[in-house]
């Protein structure tokens, strides 16, 4: 039971993410472009070496503050210095906070934050879209970062109480994690970390897709599971960002003719797709439990139990994503990078 109410409330997220989404699309960050400096001054003769021009260079790369940017309700967020202690109410913030290099900085996370391991150390401060105020006021955080999940009545209070509140917006594609990955870069002074990071994720994924060009095999049909039996069917539709990583992976959706993430189970027996994917969890209810016990797939051992935080948050294990289910939808191209 303990398991259905987790999928349940798992299904509540991903609405109000869906939900957020949407008014995210329509409202993009519009970051003010980096001022520069442009000055002509000559140094002294002894300050002209080789040290100084790094220095420069260096500094021509970094955030030059305050960074004003407009988040998914429409609000200006100014940040007007580096951030020197950051609330993160986003387990995908807080990833790409750690892949940037930038843990430090953190002093509190959510309940769910739980990757890498070093992040469970960081006090919690309670749940995503309605967190504890109380305890991140106590944290005393120049900066709290969160996903379009993030409550509106949780924004205001922090921002009526003087807190500087950025939400990123979630994205439909995996290029528009890239972009997510620019601006978290930009707002903590991690640009060329962030280019580095994105320059890493291109690479991984062009190669699986280099491979899958090579090919002849027929790709696959893949159902990716969300929630199943009685508290209903749910999946990934043709608009959200767990598509985009089934098609970089060399999948084709089954669902991909619909919007959200409501499908028809009807459909989907008709549709008997040749793969599905399901969270650890729900593997041996899944594959007992009628009619999903009927599908080709879990006849042919085709059900494959695996860590969907790598696919439901926007973050650099999105790569990590695109190449184990290449893996699985392609076993033969992909035979020696497995054994590897």
């Amino acid at each position: 039971m303990k398991k259905f109410v987790r999928v349940a409330a798992f299904v509540v997220a991903l609405s109000t993410v869906l939900l957020c989404g949407c008014k995210a699309s329509e409202t993009t960050s519009q970051w003010t472009p980096p001022t520069g400096t442009s000055s002509e001054e000559t140094p002294a003769p002894e300050e002209s070496s080789e040290e100084p021009s790094e220095e420069s260079s260096q500094d021509e790369n970094g955030t030059q503050y305050p960074v004003e940017l407009t988040d998914i309700y429409g609000n200006k967020a100014v940040i007007e210095a580096d951030p020197q202690r950051v609330v993160s109410c986003s387990p995908a913030c807080t990833e790409l906070v750690f892949s940037l290099g930038q843990e430090d900085t953190l002093v509190g996370r959510t309940d769910y934050c739980n990757y890498p391991a070093a992040a469970e150390k960081i006090e919690s401060v309670g749940e995503i879209m309605t967190p504890n105020v109380e305890a991140i006021v106590a944290l005393e955080p120049d900066l709290i970062i969160a996903d379009s999940i993030f409550s509106q009545e949780s924004y205001e209070q922090l921002t009526e109480l003087g807190y500087t509140v950025v939400i990123l917006n979630e994205e439909t594609t995996v290029d528009g994690v890239y972009k997510k990955i620019t601006d978290l870069g930009e707002i903590l002074d991690a640009n060329d970390e962030a280019a580095e990071l994105i320059a890493d994720m291109k690479a991984r994924i062009g190669d699986v897709q280099a491979q899958l060009a090579d090919s002849d095999e027929e790709a696959p049909t893949v159902y990716y599971v969300v929630s199943f039996g009685e508290y209903g069917d749910y999946t990934c539709g043709g608009d959200t960002f767990i598509n985009d990583i089934i098609k970089s992976a060399g999948g084709v959706n089954i669902a991909e003719d619909v919007q959200g993430w409501n499908y028809d189970v009807e459909e989907l027996v008709k549709k008997d797709p040749d793969i599905i994917l399901v969270p650890l969890w729900a593997y041996d209810s899944f594959i007992a439990t009628a009619p999903y016990s009927d599908l080709s797939a879990v006849k042919n051992n085709k059900v494959f139990a695996i860590d969907t935080d790598m696919l439901d948050r926007q973050c650099a294990r999105n790569a990590d994503a695109v190449e184990e289910l290449a893996k699985l939808f392609y076993p033969e191209v992909f035979a020696d990078a497995k054994a590897a």
